[in-house]
């Protein structure tokens, strides 16, 4: 019998589920190589884990708890949180615990530490899971429960999706990157556009996108609905997986005659620097279109964009530069690791030197918990990946999505604008 064309979605799921090939719209048992949870989540999952009376963990080397969104702790109950997910990893042996000062942002620490790689099945609780996708990876959000019974078992119950592919090509102007190519789609498909559908990014463009643009894209398919994004190993993948870790993996690619739900064409000569306007991701314009925009508040780093390249970028353009009177700008790196590189790179000068603040790693404001909460009637631009009401702070302030080097120039500006409005 001949074998079926399968998509890289359907190929990962096949081999964690034991099975020559699966279709959209099958459930599988997945075996899971790797289970996340963060402070928020992993807490309600040890209770869930405790309460189905699990003897122990399938296996503690599978699972990843990162303390994260409300750490440097903001308040008694962040700490017990974490107190309860400290006590957890050090009962059932779980040696990848990260804690302030060892860890970060969980999906810029993960791919860092080599944890994730190539042909891999990755769930966590966390929607943004769906950035290790990037790395060739089946990765997707779940819910504490859905984690609690992995970390029992080993295994998650999922529905395979159906795969939409989104092929880029042409050039990037200057400054374009991946969280322009991202917020460019999902402005084209909505946030509903690829609900429980996988989005595979391919194409002469994406080929030649670094990973940290990669990880960007993949991290925010979910603000289109998606199950999953993903992007296939290539020369870029095997490069920066060797920076990483040694150890070994299988990867797998689609096949040329695998089948789409649709497939959406993106010419990115045409793509310009991207804003995404309340309260929905979707909401993308070109910089250019927005009209004069005052801003209380830039905020640049989180899971999206809090890498090294993010903020090189960002210093770029604001070395030499101050940030406008009445503006308050956070840096966040994601990890130790991009912090000490941004110190010894000299980028931390630059953004203290333009009148920023540089902090520790932490989600923070991304989600309106802490170090950046906006009051009533405020508004920021931020290179997180959301913008729902609310989502910074008080239900009357309003969140700008954009990437670094947008973010870095309208801190300068004072409004929303591009670096190319900078003399």
């Amino acid at each position: 019998m001949m074998e079926m064309a399968q998509t890289i979605t359907e190929k990962i799921l096949a081999a964690h589920s034991g099975q020559e090939e699966v279709h959209p719209g099958q459930f599988v048992m997945a075996r899971v190589d790797l289970m996340l949870g963060n402070d928020v989540t992993a807490p309600i999952a040890i209770e869930e884990f405790r309460k189905i009376g699990a003897k122990g963990l399938a296996d503690a080397s599978r699972v990843v708890l990162v303390a994260d969104h409300g750490t440097p702790n903001m308040d008694i109950k962040a700490a017990e949180q974490c107190r309860v997910m400290r006590e957890f990893a050090r009962a059932e042996g779980v040696e990848h615990f990260f804690d302030v000062g060892k860890g970060g942002i969980e999906h810029a620490l993960l791919p860092e530490e080599g944890l994730v790689a190539p042909g891999e099945c990755v769930i966590g609780a966390d929607s943004h899971t769906c950035t290790y996708g990037a790395l060739g990876a089946f990765a997707s959000g779940v819910g504490s429960t859905d984690l609690a019974a992995t970390m029992a078992s080993g295994s998650c119950w999922l529905r395979v999706p159906e795969s939409i592919k989104v092929v880029f090509r042409g050039e990037r102007k200057r400054w374009v990157g991946g969280k322009d190519l991202i917020l460019y789609t999902i402005g084209k498909m909505g946030v509903a556009g690829a609900t429980y559908q996988a989005l595979e990014f391919c194409g002469e463009t994406i080929e030649s996108l670094p990973m940290s643009d990669r990880l960007t894209m993949c991290n925010m398919a979910v603000e289109a609905g998606a199950k999953n994004g993903i992007v296939a190993p290539d020369a870029v993948t095997e490069a920066y997986m060797k920076t990483v870790t040694s150890r070994p993996y299988e990867a797998v690619v689609s096949d040329a005659e695998a089948e789409y739900t649709r497939t959406i064409e993106i010419d990115c000569a045409e793509v310009e620097l991207q804003v995404a306007t309340p309260h929905l991701p979707e909401n993308a314009k070109a910089v250019s279109a927005l009209e004069e925009t005052p801003i209380d508040q830039v905020v640049i780093g989180s899971c999206t964009n809090g890498r090294i390249e993010d903020l090189r970028m960002a210093a770029e353009v604001l070395k030499g530069r101050t940030v406008s009177p009445g503006v308050r700008l956070i840096v966040i790196p994601a990890t130790p690791r991009v912090q000490l590189q941004a110190i010894r790179e000299g980028l931390a000068e630059v953004f203290l030197e333009a009148g920023g603040a540089l902090t520790t790693p932490t989600c923070g404001p991304c989600l309106g918990m802490h170090t950046g909460v906006l009051a009533k009637g405020e508004r920021a631009l931020a290179t997180t990946n959301r913008n729902f009401v609310g989502r910074m702070g008080h239900p009357e302030s309003e969140v700008y999505l954009a990437g670094p080097a947008v973010a870095a120039a309208s801190a300068v500006l004072g409004r929303i604008g591009g670096p190319e409005e900078l003399s």
